[in-house]
């Protein structure tokens, strides 16, 4: 097996094992059983990353607002040797959007917009893309949040392998220009198929409506409220870099670094965020109900992001479903909730269990130049395993 290979393997099991303690928990196991089945994800996440020459990662568990265990294994930072802990800053990648869809929710509670608006209301430029199946104006927001718009996936056509390109697009102009040479791709509404530019529409709205960039205004109404007080999106504040994640690509086996920061420009909405551990663990709290801060949205609101939108597939007796941002797993007459996140070298997943209010959180900061692994594949794989091991493990 290839040490690409491994790594995946390794992550797959991880989340498998998390997943394993995380709905243990929910069926009522006592304290000693969540000992011994953390101690085996304890032992088996470190024990994976050292051997597969993984530079850094975390894995930790949440039961009802509190961690009841954890793992931070190697390094953030290979140059300055710093340990990856509970303060260490991580990329979040598209996990961000989970946060765009409750700013979303923010605004409609407030009644500033509807779910079923056309994206055209507020971004009227939208016309300009090809829609052969239709008006621009029959694609709504409800649509953005399910994944079912029609545009395409990824956000740049071209570009990117150059050291002086931009990240991403750097400006809304840009976006604009590459609109004429846009079509949607299926029929709006008809199915579901993940776009990353549909999210930017949600963040140029928020900034529309608000008055406020995107930034600021999630940092405002939501980051600021949670006491998620070390996250940011894009460059790293001066005094926060002692705490930020390097990532890293083994080439020929060794770790190569990627640089500490990179800009998302002006798709920050659909992958920007770096926070620490600790305030991530703030961030699963509210979704489970247990966070004693100011309220960021009504638990029925946060409920109705959950509501399943459209199928995706269903394999080996394991159902997956878009809801609104946030993606459902069935499997066994159970149902977890959650997110993944994939940019540069950074790994990263978060699944809920709200009936138990328990969550896990994990992420690592290592990919591998073999060309064996595809990201996006990854995560489809990676949680269809996860829930089709779980189920044999509950038999």
């Amino acid at each position: 097996m290839s040490l690409k290979s491994d790594l995946v393997y390794s992550h797959i099991t991880l989340v498998l094992l998390c997943i394993f303690v995380t709905l243990g928990s929910a069926i009522g196991q006592s304290p000693k059983d969540f000992d011994k089945a953390w101690k085996a994800a304890d032992g088996y996440f470190r024990s994976s990353l050292e051997s597969n020459d993984v530079v850094g990662g975390a894995l930790v568990f949440v039961e009802k607002g509190n961690a009841f265990g954890s793992s931070y294994v190697g390094k953030s930072d290979l140059k300055s040797e710093r340990n990856v802990d509970e303060n260490t800053i991580f990329h979040w990648a598209s996990i961000t959007k989970t946060f765009t869809s409750i700013g979303i929710m923010q605004l409609r509670d407030r009644g500033l917009l509807q779910l079923s608006d056309p994206l055209t209301k507020y971004l009227p430029e939208l016309r300009m893309v090809h829609n052969p199946f239709g008006s621009m104006d029959d694609i709504t927001i409800q649509m953005v949040l399910s994944h079912s718009t029609g545009f395409r996936d990824p956000t740049w056509l071209w570009g990117g392998n150059k050291d002086w390109h931009p990240f991403e697009p750097t400006e809304w102009s840009q976006i604009v220009a590459m609109l004429p040479y846009t079509e949607i791709l299926f029929e709006p509404g008809s199915k579901y198929s993940y776009s990353n530019p549909a999210l930017i529409f949600l963040g140029r709205i928020i900034e529309i409506i608000t008055g406020d960039d995107y930034e600021v205004y999630i940092d405002k109404n939501v980051l600021k409220p949670l006491g998620m007080h070390s996250s940011y999106f894009d460059v790293t504040p001066y005094h926060l870099l002692k705490y930020r994640a390097n990532n890293y690509t083994l080439i020929n086996g060794q770790p190569v670094a990627n640089g500490l920061d990179f800009d998302t420009g002006i798709t920050t909405s659909n992958g920007g965020l770096n926070a620490p551990i600790s305030d991530m663990l703030k961030y699963l709290g509210f979704l489970t109900g247990y966070h004693n801060g100011f309220e960021i949205l009504k638990r029925s609101t946060l409920e109705e992001l959950w509501k399943k939108q459209l199928p995706i597939g269903v394999v080996d007796g394991i159902d997956e479903s878009i809801a609104s941002s946030f993606f459902l797993e069935d499997f066994n007459d159970m149902q977890v909730i959650g997110h993944t996140g994939t940019q540069k070298a950074f790994y990263s997943f978060f699944y809920i269990h709200p009936g138990s209010g328990t969550a896990c959180i994990s992420i690592t900061n290592t990919d591998d130049s073999s060309g064996q692994f595809d990201p996006d594949q990854f995560r489809i794989e990676a949680s269809h395993y996860i829930f089709r091991n779980i189920f044999t493990l509950y038999k």
